[in-house]
Order: C-alpha cells, then sequence, then structure tokens
C-alpha cells in the first residue's frame, strides 16, 4: 500500500507539477491563508452504472481506477463517513451541508439503504446544522415506489440528460442501445413530482441543434437546467474545437438568447445566471466560474477520501489524496496540495488570466479545464476564448436591457461588468 501511495505521489509530481511541487502549503497557512471547511459532500455509493455514455469522464477517459474499487459502498463505510462528515459540521460549526449521492448509478443502491444513510446523518449532525440531500442519476430505474421512498427521506432527484431522443445519442446501455425510453419514463414520473425534482444536467453537444435541444428538455418541466462543457483539457481538447473559432459559445449563445429573449423563463439556466450574478459582482457557489473557493470533498466506494472524480478527465489518479475515512477527517483533507489550489482564488491563477479584465466573473473557468500534462493546473481554461465570448455577449445583453443608473454607486461593481 505504501509503494502504491509514493507512485501516486510521483505521479503528481510529474503530471502536475502546480500545484504539487510547486504549492508550499505550510508557507501559506504559517502566512495566515486559512482553509475553508468542506460543505458538500458527494458520496460515491455505486461505482457501477448501468449505462455506458461513450463520453463518460468515470469510465471513458484518462483514469480507470473505478475498476478496483468496490461496486457499492458497504455498510461499515457509510456509518464511517457519516461519523467524519458529522465531525467535520460540528468542529466548523457549519450551518448546513450538501449531500450528493453519486455514482455510477446511485440508485443501483435501493432507495432503502440510501434513505437510511441519509437518516443516520441527520441523526449525527449538530442541531444547528441543516441537512440538503441530492441523488444525481440517469432516470432509467426511477420508479413511483422510488420516488416515494426517497421524497419520505427528504431526498431531491437530479438527473443526468443531453436531450430528447435525437439528442441524447451519447447515453446508450451496455448493448448499445438507447437509454431514453427508459429515461423519458422515470422523468415523467418525476415531472409529476416537483417538490422532489432538483433540475436537469446536460452536456453541451456541438453535433445538436442548441434550442432543439433547449425546447426537448423543456417538456420535463425541470426547475433548473445545469449546461454544461464537456470535461477536456490543453492535452484532450474537446471535440470540434478549432484556432480562431468559439463553437462552444455560439451554441451556449443560441440557448442564451432563446432563453432571454422568452416572454417568461420556463426554466432557470444555472450557467447563466451564475454568469449574470458574477457580472454585477454577487458571490455565486460555482465552481466552474468565477474565484469561489471549492468547499467540495468526494468519498468513493471503498472509503477514499478524494478531489473531485471530474479529474478522472485529466490521468490516472488526479483524484487521488491518500486519504480514508477510517484513518482521517476531513480537516486533514483541506491541508492536502489539490484541495489547497482551489481555494486560492484568482491567486491560483495564470498571470495571464490574473491580468484579464473578465476574471472576477470567468475564474479563470473549471479548474478541471486548465490541466495541461507536464505542468498540471496553472494555465487558462481551454476553453478561454468560448467563456470571453459567452461572458461579453450576456454583459452587452445587460447592458442594453439595464437603464443607465443616474450614479456611480448604482452601478455593478468596477469592473465586473465589461464594455
Amino acid at each position: 500500500m505504501e509503494a502504491q501511495q509514493q507512485d501516486r505521489w510521483a505521479t503528481h509530481l510529474a503530471r502536475a507539477p502546480w500545484p504539487y511541487a510547486a504549492l508550499d502549503v505550510p508557507a501559506l497557512r504559517a502566512a495566515g491563508r486559512r482553509a475553508r471547511p468542506f460543505r458538500q459532500f458527494v458520496l460515491k455509493v455505486n461505482s457501477r452504472c448501468n449505462l455506458a455514455c461513450t463520453y463518460c469522464y468515470i469510465y471513458t477517459m484518462a483514469d480507470a481506477t473505478w475498476r478496483e474499487r468496490p461496486p457499492v459502498m458497504d455498510a461499515a463505510t457509510r456509518a464511517l463517513t457519516v461519523r467524519r462528515i458529522a465531525e467535520h459540521a460540528r468542529r466548523h460549526r457549519l450551518p448546513g451541508v450538501d449531500l450528493v449521492l453519486h455514482g455510477g448509478e446511485p440508485l443501483l443502491t435501493p432507495a432503502a439503504e440510501l434513505a437510511e444513510l441519509v437518516r443516520r446523518l441527520r441523526q449525527r449532525l449538530p442541531a444547528h446544522c441543516a441537512l440538503s440531500v441530492t441523488v444525481q442519476t440517469n432516470a432509467t430505474l426511477l420508479t413511483a415506489g422510488r420516488l416515494d421512498a426517497l421524497a419520505a427521506a427528504g431526498i431531491r432527484v437530479g438527473v443526468s440528460l443531453d436531450g430528447g431522443p435525437g439528442h441524447n445519442a451519447r447515453r446508450v446501455d451496455h448493448a448499445g442501445r438507447p437509454s431514453w425510453p427508459a429515461a423519458a419514463r422515470g422523468l415523467r414520473l418525476l415531472s409529476g413530482r416537483p417538490e422532489v425534482f432538483a433540475g436537469l444536467l446536460s452536456v453541451v453537444d456541438l453535433e445538436q441543434d442548441p434550442v432543439e435541444t433547449y425546447e426537448s428538455l423543456l417538456r420535463f418541466a425541470p426547475p433548473t437546467l445545469d449546461l454544461r462543457l464537456p470535461l477536456a483539457n490543453w492535452s484532450s481538447p474537446p471535440p470540434g474545437r478549432r484556432p480562431g473559432r468559439t463553437p462552444y459559445a455560439d451554441w451556449l449563445l443560441a440557448v442564451f438568447d432563446h432563453w432571454w429573449g422568452a416572454g417568461r423563463r420556463r426554466t432557470r439556466i444555472r450557467l447563466f445566471e451564475e454568469v449574470i450574478a458574477l457580472l454585477f459582482g454577487l458571490p455565486t457557489g460555482t465552481e466552474v466560474l468565477g474565484p469561489a473557493a471549492s468547499v467540495t470533498a468526494v468519498v468513493e466506494t471503498d472509503g477514499a477520501i478524494e478531489l473531485t472524480d471530474a479529474l478522472k478527465s485529466a490521468y490516472e489518479g488526479a483524484t487521488h489524496t491518500g486519504l480514508h475515512v477510517a484513518r482521517d477527517g476531513f480537516d486533514e483533507a483541506l491541508d492536502h496540495p489539490g484541495f489547497v489550489a482551489r481555494q486560492l482564488g484568482t491567486d491560483a491563477l495564470a498571470p495571464v488570466c490574473q491580468a484579464c479584465d473578465l476574471v472576477a466573473v470567468c475564474g479563470g473557468g473549471h479548474y478541471v479545464h486548465r490541466f495541461r500534462d507536464g505542468q498540471g493546473f496553472a494555465n487558462p481554461s481551454v476553453y478561454c476564448a468560448e467563456l470571453d465570448a459567452l461572458i461579453r455577449h450576456i454583459a452587452a445583453r445587460l447592458h442594453a436591457a439595464v437603464p443607465a443608473r443616474p450614479t456611480p454607486q448604482a452601478q455593478p461593481r468596477a469592473g465586473a461588468l465589461p464594455c
């Protein structure tokens, strides 16, 4: 085990010298740079999936450590994880904790077991700490009975879906059959339970018409829609990327203009609302834009405490910390360079990003998108030009929509709303 830990640390140093070789965590702490406690905990309750989506970052990209994990988080590991979360909440007097039940496909674990995990965590959290719980599923296993059990436990349901039958082609089962019929059945049940429906998460696909994709998702009346750029980096560029062009911004802005110009808001679109908030200098909780510190920890099915699982798109072992709920509390993770780097805000950015007039909005983009093999994460986003076009277009629409203010005090924070 020790040799494996050394090998994985050597991999970090070679593949990502920033932050692993360059970041001096003890010096930062000695200089007064304090850690932000974790507030969101992603539990990988099941490491397997009933689908085989062709772009899945867990199973088809750079990291294959899922093969080493137990398929299911067992009862003992769940109990240890609950204890560690409660300890962290108590030590830092957290007012609230977000729990995300994730996979693989988390509903391969019986809903009753998920409900019991949540019940035990509620029991152990201090009285002042509220608990919000979401399960992120592909919807194919949703039934009326499962929804009843999840609702009774106070668990809301988020669904990953890329659009209607013509837009969901990359989400197939292990035999290559489309997942759409089963996902649509589950979503029809879920759309009738708005108190349980957390929203949809959809990955941008340049091969699909943006407005048609958006309209196909609206058929399920999602309360929120989270549009995500494909996980990519400088060593593994996004599909369709061309120098001098911004196809992902073009795709997103077609949806934005349709959404912005509608007579009424039929759903909230998280990415657009966060850009707007950041343009006005307001805080957001996103990790894909803005300078906010990351406060998310992942616990794998074997109890390993890891970095955000989106890093599995970068290199083998990129999420590895060497920490485990059986030995370590979450406070130990706060001093791991991989976590520290994501709490430094603009200090973690490349000089070109720090000098950019959009840095307060972009924040360097998603940390995962900054990776370049042999350099690490102190780079601009591979989507830099896309984010620039997206933000400036939205800013222009805001300028056109918001009447001029008579006094500077009524304007957005200086530098936050570019012309």
